[in-house]
């Protein structure tokens, strides 16, 4: 399995995809493809977003401990998926994608830029 970029290892943040696909004062648009066993980089998600399920059976979200003010320790969750599914998640979350499953994994995700910031 292809370790992350940034595992957790360090503060360093990567990318939210694998490739900026877009991006003007509204959104930024995002692809993401995984190859089986394969990680993206360590990323923080600082706008509310969407994603489209292109290709895939499932996605897991490791998160770092400490990372989130509602997270005392690492845990990961294992998103099941189809094509065409599309997932809303709100913002404030730091995790790698791990696809540990038998296919590749494609999404495109979409980042409200212009969304107000939620109050707390």
């Amino acid at each position: 399995m292809n370790e992350p970029k940034n595992s957790g290892r360090t503060k360093e943040l990567g990318d939210v995809g694998t490739k900026l696909l877009f991006e003007n004062d509204a959104v930024k648009v995002w692809e993401m493809v995984l190859a089986p066993g394969e990680a993206s980089d360590l990323h923080r998600h600082d706008y509310e977003y969407f994603f489209v399920v292109v290709e895939g059976e499932s996605i897991d979200a490791d998160f770092v401990a400490g990372a989130s003010d509602d997270l005392a320790e690492a845990r990961s969750i294992r998103i099941p998926v189809e094509p065409g599914r599309v997932i809303y998640v709100p913002p404030g979350n730091t995790e790698t994608a791990v696809n540990r499953s038998g296919t590749t994994y494609r999404e495109v995700l979409v980042e409200l830029k212009d969304r107000p910031a939620p109050l707390r």
